[in-house]
Protein backbone atom coordinates (compact mmCIF):
# COMPACT_ATOMS: atom_id res chain seq x y z
CA UNK A 1 0.00 0.00 0.00
CA UNK A 2 2.87 2.26 0.64
CA UNK A 3 4.33 2.08 -1.97
CA UNK A 4 1.17 2.61 -4.26
CA UNK A 5 0.80 5.94 -1.90
CA UNK A 6 4.23 6.64 -2.69
CA UNK A 7 3.81 6.23 -6.19
CA UNK A 8 0.99 8.33 -5.68
CA UNK A 9 2.93 11.52 -3.94
CA UNK A 10 5.27 10.86 -7.02
CA UNK A 11 2.86 11.70 -10.14
CA UNK A 12 1.45 14.85 -8.00
CA UNK A 13 5.12 16.40 -7.62
CA UNK A 14 5.96 15.51 -11.07
CA UNK A 15 2.65 16.88 -12.74
CA UNK A 16 2.01 20.02 -10.44
CA UNK A 17 3.78 22.75 -8.44
CA UNK A 18 4.78 21.83 -5.22
CA UNK A 19 2.59 24.71 -3.96
CA UNK A 20 -0.39 23.09 -5.30
CA UNK A 21 0.40 19.65 -4.33
CA UNK A 22 -2.19 18.86 -1.59
CA UNK A 23 -1.99 14.79 -2.07
CA UNK A 24 -1.57 13.27 1.92
CA UNK A 25 1.49 11.70 2.46
CA UNK A 26 0.92 8.14 4.43
CA UNK A 27 1.45 9.52 7.71
CA UNK A 28 -1.47 12.15 7.33
CA UNK A 29 -3.34 9.78 6.48
CA UNK A 30 -3.39 8.32 9.69
CA UNK A 31 -5.06 11.30 11.11
CA UNK A 32 -8.50 10.68 13.13
CA UNK A 33 -10.34 12.86 10.85
CA UNK A 34 -9.58 10.66 8.14
CA UNK A 35 -11.26 7.17 6.83
CA UNK A 36 -8.73 5.25 4.54
CA UNK A 37 -9.86 2.16 2.09
CA UNK A 38 -8.15 -0.15 0.08
CA UNK A 39 -10.00 -2.33 -3.08
CA UNK A 40 -7.84 -5.51 -3.69
CA UNK A 41 -8.13 -8.01 -5.89
CA UNK A 42 -10.69 -10.79 -4.46
CA UNK A 43 -8.38 -13.79 -5.89
CA UNK A 44 -5.19 -12.35 -5.54
CA UNK A 45 -5.01 -9.92 -3.18
CA UNK A 46 -3.09 -7.67 -4.72
CA UNK A 47 -3.94 -4.21 -4.07
CA UNK A 48 -6.11 -2.18 -7.11
CA UNK A 49 -6.51 1.13 -5.31
CA UNK A 50 -7.04 3.60 -1.99
CA UNK A 51 -8.74 6.39 -1.40
CA UNK A 52 -9.82 8.22 1.62
CA UNK A 53 -12.61 10.56 2.65
CA UNK A 54 -11.76 13.64 5.11
CA UNK A 55 -14.52 14.66 7.66
CA UNK A 56 -13.70 18.48 7.51
CA UNK A 57 -17.40 18.81 10.32
CA UNK A 58 -20.45 17.08 11.03
CA UNK A 59 -21.85 17.81 7.01
CA UNK A 60 -18.87 18.75 5.13
CA UNK A 61 -16.41 16.03 3.92
CA UNK A 62 -13.44 15.66 1.67
CA UNK A 63 -12.01 12.99 -1.47
CA UNK A 64 -8.71 12.65 -0.55
CA UNK A 65 -6.31 10.56 -1.97
CA UNK A 66 -7.78 8.36 -4.28
CA UNK A 67 -5.51 6.22 -6.57
CA UNK A 68 -5.94 3.25 -9.02
CA UNK A 69 -2.71 1.36 -9.54
CA UNK A 70 -1.92 1.21 -13.24
CA UNK A 71 -2.77 -2.17 -13.87
CA UNK A 72 -6.41 -1.88 -12.26
CA UNK A 73 -6.96 1.11 -14.67
CA UNK A 74 -10.33 1.47 -16.17
CA UNK A 75 -11.66 -1.61 -14.27
CA UNK A 76 -13.89 0.71 -11.95
CA UNK A 77 -11.49 0.75 -9.17
CA UNK A 78 -12.09 4.19 -8.81
CA UNK A 79 -15.60 4.16 -9.05
CA UNK A 80 -15.93 1.59 -6.85
CA UNK A 81 -14.01 3.36 -3.70
CA UNK A 82 -16.11 6.36 -4.52
CA UNK A 83 -19.01 4.47 -3.91
CA UNK A 84 -17.93 3.26 -0.35
CA UNK A 85 -16.84 6.70 0.30
CA UNK A 86 -20.16 7.81 -0.38
CA UNK A 87 -22.06 5.17 1.09
CA UNK A 88 -20.05 6.48 4.12
CA UNK A 89 -20.77 9.73 3.81
CA UNK A 90 -24.54 9.36 3.99
CA UNK A 91 -24.38 6.50 7.03
CA UNK A 92 -22.32 9.68 8.86
CA UNK A 93 -24.81 12.66 7.80
CA UNK A 94 -22.45 14.21 5.54
CA UNK A 95 -24.18 16.32 3.43
CA UNK A 96 -21.72 18.43 1.12
CA UNK A 97 -18.53 15.90 -0.54
CA UNK A 98 -16.06 18.08 -1.92
CA UNK A 99 -12.51 17.43 -3.61
CA UNK A 100 -9.67 19.17 -5.19
CA UNK A 101 -7.89 18.18 -8.33
CA UNK A 102 -5.57 19.68 -10.83
CA UNK A 103 -6.11 21.29 -14.05
CA UNK A 104 -3.54 19.87 -16.24
CA UNK A 105 -4.39 17.25 -18.70
CA UNK A 106 -2.74 14.65 -16.37
CA UNK A 107 -5.74 14.82 -14.16
CA UNK A 108 -8.43 14.70 -16.88
CA UNK A 109 -9.38 11.07 -16.20
CA UNK A 110 -10.34 12.00 -12.59
CA UNK A 111 -12.27 15.56 -13.65
CA UNK A 112 -14.43 13.24 -15.93
CA UNK A 113 -14.91 10.37 -12.93
CA UNK A 114 -16.32 12.86 -10.62
CA UNK A 115 -18.29 14.29 -13.23
CA UNK A 116 -19.76 11.02 -14.06
CA UNK A 117 -20.86 10.74 -10.44
CA UNK A 118 -22.56 13.99 -10.35
CA UNK A 119 -19.69 16.10 -8.61
CA UNK A 120 -19.83 19.80 -10.00
CA UNK A 121 -17.14 22.75 -10.44
CA UNK A 122 -17.06 25.10 -7.44
CA UNK A 123 -14.68 27.56 -5.84
CA UNK A 124 -12.16 26.92 -3.42
CA UNK A 125 -13.52 25.18 -0.13
CA UNK A 126 -11.95 24.72 3.64
CA UNK A 127 -8.60 25.92 3.97
CA UNK A 128 -7.64 25.84 -0.28
CA UNK A 129 -7.44 29.30 -1.87
CA UNK A 130 -7.86 29.84 -5.86
CA UNK A 131 -5.18 28.52 -8.03
CA UNK A 132 -4.84 27.91 -11.26
CA UNK A 133 -3.49 24.36 -11.33
CA UNK A 134 -6.59 23.10 -9.15
CA UNK A 135 -9.94 21.94 -9.72
CA UNK A 136 -12.48 22.29 -7.12
CA UNK A 137 -15.78 19.85 -7.23
CA UNK A 138 -18.80 19.77 -4.69
CA UNK A 139 -21.36 16.63 -4.78
CA UNK A 140 -24.64 17.74 -2.44
CA UNK A 141 -26.00 14.39 -0.80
Amino acid sequence: MLALLEEHLRDMFATSPAESVHALDPEALTHPSITFWSARDGETGRLLGVGALKQHDATMGEVKSMRTSGAARSRGVASALLAAILGECRTRGIRELNLETGTQEYFAPARALYAKHGFRRRGPFADYTDDPNSAYFQLTL
